[in-house]
């Protein structure tokens, strides 16, 4: 296993991540617990969940995955050897069921911090994210973003960032992130760490071989600002395997869960094949190939892989070994030149 810091701290974290949001539905507590168990005997060192996990959020399942995690923790009595990351949800419709005052005012902080330690079973969290913007923003496979002159929403930076050191103080958290942000949401709380507030470490979102938009306005922040990429959905939900190319898996989660079709339209399926075509020609997994990618930005902190079986699992951990020549990145560039982030 590969080791870096998470920016802005001196958080040692394994360059892959173990994502869980399947325990709970997909993934039972004993197939979570195993998946720990093998990812920590690996060198893995890193745990990524949320509140609103298990996928798909529904209130029956919601804190599911914490819930696996915290009795994980309490029997094998591991808590010193994970970083642990969570998040508290945003807004929306599709978590309305978490609490009644959505947003991040210090109330809804207060409860989802606090919630989330009772269920993962822990006194402190090393990294704690907002899941997505309070705003109107464009999140969630969005391309562009539309105005609402309707929106109630005012400027919070400061406030929402002054709560959350106030649980760093307290030592509930450690550190912070951000994620499905945009340029904007990452540079206004870059510009209130320089007044004073807490500097936020990573930005968790989404990018693949599939989905490289914080290439155009975010990677030269990233850089400039010394905050790290945290990228979710490394394999675009599993496509850039190509086990769903001209297939419809048994169990597979874009076969339980259809109404995930973020890198399944036309464009990317296409883009997805040329991927593939690649991997083969240089004798390497699709899987592998579209981690190894990812893995070896310079502006990415730790990749978060998620899996729902042992053998993925394992072929995703060993995608650390995966190096890529200067030919294979070309190739894979010249399909990005012509297909452009079809899934963004």
């Amino acid at each position: 296993m590969k080791y870096t810091k998470l920016p802005n701290t001196d958080v040692e974290v394994s360059k892959i991540c173990l994502g869980s949001m399947t325990w709970g539905q997909q993934n039972t507590e004993a197939e979570g617990h195993q998946q720990m168990d093998y990812a920590l005997e690996q060198g893995i060192n890193f745990i990524d969940t949320a509140e609103m996990y298990s996928i798909p959020a529904r209130k029956e399942t919601q804190g599911s995955t914490e819930k696996i995690i915290g009795s994980w923790l309490k029997r094998t009595g591991n808590r010193d050897k994970v970083i642990l990351a969570s998040k508290i949800a945003g807004p929306g419709k599709a978590v309305a069921h978490i609490r009644p005052n959505p947003g991040f005012g210090k109330e809804a902080l207060t409860e989802a911090i606090n919630s989330s330690l009772t269920r993962l079973q822990t006194d402190y969290l090393d990294l704690y994210q907002l899941h997505w913007p309070e705003r109107n923003s464009n999140f969630f496979g969005q391309r562009g973003y539309l105005h609402d002159p309707e929106e109630e929403w005012e400027d919070n930076f400061k406030e929402v960032l002054f709560h959350l050191n106030e649980f760093i103080k307290s030592g509930k958290i450690r550190h912070i992130g951000l994620s499905n942000e945009s340029p904007y949401g990452v540079m206004r709380c870059a510009e209130e760490a320089r007044n004073g507030a807490t500097k936020i470490s990573t930005v968790q979102n989404p990018y693949n071989l599939l989905n490289r938009k914080d290439e155009i306005g975010l990677t030269e922040i990233y850089h400039r600002e010394n905050i790290g990429l945290f990228p979710y959905s490394p394999m675009g939900m599993g496509t850039l395997s190509g086990k769903y190319l001209n297939k419809q898996p048994a169990n597979a989660r874009l076969t339980l869960f259809p109404q995930y079709g973020r890198y399944s339209n036309a464009q990317a399926t296409a883009a997805t094949l040329k991927y593939c075509e690649i991997a083969e020609k240089h004798n390497l997994r699709p899987a592998q190939m579209a981690l190894a990618f990812v893995e070896m930005q310079p502006f990415v902190t730790s990749t978060i892989i998620g899996a729902t079986s042992m053998e993925q699992l394992s072929e995703n951990i060993g995608s650390i070994d995966v190096q890529l020549s200067e030919e294979i990145i070309k190739e894979i560039n010249e399909v990005h030149e012509s297909i452009p982030n079809p899934a963004p």
